[in-house]
């Protein structure tokens, strides 16, 4: 009896969780969260999405994404990496821009988890820098590094106090926000710095009561291989050079690849790329064949200068207007001809019909004419009818008196 008890308890309990996976509990929903927070993001910048579950951390949750609509999954590619419940945005562009959704899924239930979705606008402005010092985006692990939020509000060219801003940092064990909480020292040299130890890779940026700046994808290596490379966009034209670091040892060949792909294999540690464009965007690490060693991937990414794109634009202007000044000159010559053709054909009728007017015969005497002459028509005939009763006074003078 007790037996039977227990399995009926025990079925019961199995039918209610049943029927709330199928109806789906009001306590347990999917949540997605942009970071840096708001819907506005920067072009070039790095940005990272979470997907958490709330109420559901005592459950295995299986993430998907979706962007453009909730039906549409997200294809990952080098700059859109997808990790379980993080998607994180490299170099963001402007086809970034759009509506993300996620969807937690539970091992064995029927009934997924849809987030609200996520509004992303990029923004072609430039937001106010942060800056990393040593100038990269890789350090070796336990090495110090410093962040120094913006001294200038770059929105109103206006002085403010580098204190009036957050620092704060995105890494795989949640979000912390202060020098102090970061396990960081204030530099007294460099004002509105704050030195860290590299123990986590991480997004940082700060925040004011008005702004934010731009956010630096910091990677922390634990190899014996670092690049390094401007953290922040570099302009067109500008020249950039990468240096490969090893914690050991100097090889004696190194390796640059980029995006997978070998460029040059040198004897020294450093490439340089001279008068760089858009085209040399893109991941590069270096690699040590011999030790068969490489460093993490790190972004380069590339703006375009404005005096250029000026002077593209004015170049352009320029060409259509000698373009279209030409097509009215060859216009204009072509009109010519015509005009004159149609100017002689015009003289060659009238001459035509003054000369078929002259030669016709007068109508007889006393006989009435056959229709009405225009005045055009009597005014050319005129000389003709005073020839003709000339005539007819020399040839009949007794009709004429």
């Amino acid at each position: 009896m007790n037996s039977l008890s227990v399995y009926v308890i025990l079925g019961l309990t199995a039918l209610m969780i049943q029927i709330t996976d199928s109806k789906g509990s009001p306590n347990i929903r999917a949540v997605l969260s942009v970071w840096p927070p708001g819907s506005t993001i920067y072009l070039r910048e790095s940005v990272a999405l979470r997907c958490s579950v709330e109420a559901g951390a005592n459950y295995s949750w299986t993430y998907h994404w979706f962007r453009h609509t909730s039906h549409k999954l997200v294809t990952p590619n080098a700059r859109h990496i997808i990790s379980g419940d993080s998607y994180s945005i490299t170099g963001v562009a402007k086809a970034d821009g759009g509506s993300y959704w996620c969807q937690a899924e539970r091992n064995g239930s029927t009934t997924p988890l849809l987030s609200d979705p996520a509004h992303l606008t990029v923004s072609e402005l430039t937001p106010p820098s942060l800056v990393v010092i040593p100038n990269s985006r890789q350090h070796f692990q336990g090495k110090r590094f410093s962040l120094q939020c913006p001294a200038v509000s770059e929105s109103n060219s206006t002085e403010s106090n580098s204190t009036d801003w957050t620092l704060w940092q995105l890494t795989d064990f949640g979000v912390r926000s202060g020098c102090q909480t970061l396990e960081g020292t204030v530099r007294k040299d460099v004002p509105g710095a704050c030195s860290l130890s590299s123990l986590h890779s991480g997004l940082y940026w700060c925040e004011s009561s008005k702004w934010r700046s731009n956010t630096v994808n910091i990677t922390v290596s634990y190899g014996s291989m670092i690049i390094v490379g401007p953290a922040h966009p570099v302009t067109e034209g500008d020249q950039v050079t990468l240096h490969c670091r090893y914690w050991f040892h100097k090889p004696n060949q190194t390796t640059f690849y980029k995006d997978g792909v070998e460029v040059v294999s040198l004897n020294v540690t450093e490439m340089t790329i001279d008068n760089v464009n858009g085209a040399d965007e893109g991941f590069y690490k270096c690699a040590e064949p011999e030790e068969k060693l490489e460093s993490p991937e790190s972004w380069l990414s590339v703006r375009r200068n404005s005096t250029s794109e000026e002077r593209k634009t004015l170049s352009s202007e320029g060409t259509w207007i000698w373009l279209l000044l030409f097509c009215c000159i060859v216009v204009i010559l072509l009109l010519i001809p015509v005009v004159m053709l149609l100017v002689r054909h015009y003289r060659l009728c009238i001459w035509c019909t003054r000369s078929c007017f002259s030669s016709k015969e007068g109508p007889p005497p006393g006989e009435a004419p056959q229709t009405k002459q225009d005045v055009t028509e009597v005014q050319w005939d005129l000389g003709w009818m005073e020839m003709a009763n000339l005539l007819d006074k020399q040839q009949y003078p007794a009709t004429a008196s």
